[in-house]
């Protein structure tokens, strides 16, 4: 008996265990995700394998390593652009600027009016050009989008106003357009990493982060910055990955379902982690862990950053899409 399977060491390729000759071949997928069982994005990742499972008719089996223990979303995109170690995952944008600078820029702040028009952009595919160029230059596939948190700002104290963000400093994700809007609100941004915030903001190294309301919950933020200022500055695209290495491997029909399963897959993340937004807000407000605070000048900051998105939109060549995107009726 022979037996191949791609191992967390980065060892194996293409994720094939041949169980024997005369018996058909067992394949083993591995899957990543930073957090538990019960965060949006694990159970996104878990309803990809039963739909593959459901339309690949072979035997096939899945490994998906939760709660970070293969490293953070950056290097998930790292493994699976190398074919190695890695084969699917849920993976920000802003990890993939190195290959595409305008792939963080379906992720960027300031760019969706309300979740009702981040719906119609998600449902009309305008994505789809980032995914094809890095498709060919990272070797990484975008097989669905996921995500819908809407992301607001925490802090160790009330925000309300834009005289209230001036100089507040803040942790943005590692893209140039999340500092470069932030400090056009008048913020302080810095790039810190996501598993270092919660010790930053304690030790008083930064004031303040921002995030959707799954990863306020699961990093447990509200215990250092009680106060959620709803800025609502972003609603969270979360591609689900799939390294084209390992995908150019597998057989025709296995391919056929990964590429059948990912949208499908995607609209169930969509649905879970909007719908549980507010829902996860809320809780943490009634049980005195969270203080929502209504941010009065929402429109008055979007006007402040809308220049440095489209200047940013021109200088990446995604001026096209950002056009598209905002013409898009909601």
């Amino acid at each position: 008996m022979q037996r191949r399977t791609l191992l967390a060491s980065g060892l194996g390729l293409g994720s094939l265990a041949i169980i024997g000759k005369a018996r058909a071949q067992a394949i083993t997928l591995n899957g990543a995700s930073q957090f538990n069982d019960e965060h949006a994005f694990t159970r996104c990742l878990v309803r990809f394998e039963e739909l593959v499972r459901k339309y690949y008719d072979q035997p096939i089996n899945f490994v998906l390593h939760k709660n970070s223990s293969l490293g953070l979303e950056k290097q998930y995109f790292e493994y699976m652009s190398q074919g190695r170690a890695l084969d699917y995952g849920i993976v920000s944008p802003a990890h993939m600027s190195t290959f595409s600078r305008a792939a963080p820029f379906i992720d960027a702040p300031f760019l969706f009016r309300d979740l009702a028009h981040w719906h119609k952009v998600m449902d009309q595919d305008l994505l789809k050009p980032i995914g094809d160029e890095l498709e060919k230059r990272a070797r990484v596939m975008l097989v669905g989008y996921a995500g819908g948190g809407i992301r607001n700002i925490f802090a160790n104290r009330p925000l309300t106003t834009l005289a209230e963000l001036r100089g507040v400093k803040v942790r943005v994700q590692g893209a140039p357009i999340w500092s470069r809007t932030f400090a056009a609100a008048g913020m302080s941004p810095t790039v810190i990493a996501y598993n270092e915030i919660y010790n930053a903001i304690q030790n008083g190294v930064i004031e303040a982060g921002e995030n959707e309301a799954a990863g306020v919950e699961q990093m447990r933020f509200f215990e250092v910055a009680p106060h959620l200022a709803q800025t609502q500055h972003a609603i969270t695209v979360r591609p689900i990955c799939f390294s084209a290495g390992s995908f150019a491997r597998l057989p025709p029909a296995l391919q056929a379902a990964i590429r059948r399963a990912g949208p499908e897959a995607a609209a169930f993340g969509r649905q879970i982690e909007s719908g549980e937004d507010s829902q996860k807000i809320d809780a943490l407000a009634a049980a005195g862990r969270l203080k929502k605070v209504e941010f009065r000048e929402r429109q008055a900051l979007m006007e402040k950053v809308a220049p440095v998105l489209s200047a940013y939109a021109r200088e990446i060549e995604a001026d096209g899409i950002l056009g598209r995107i905002a013409a898009v009726t909601s």
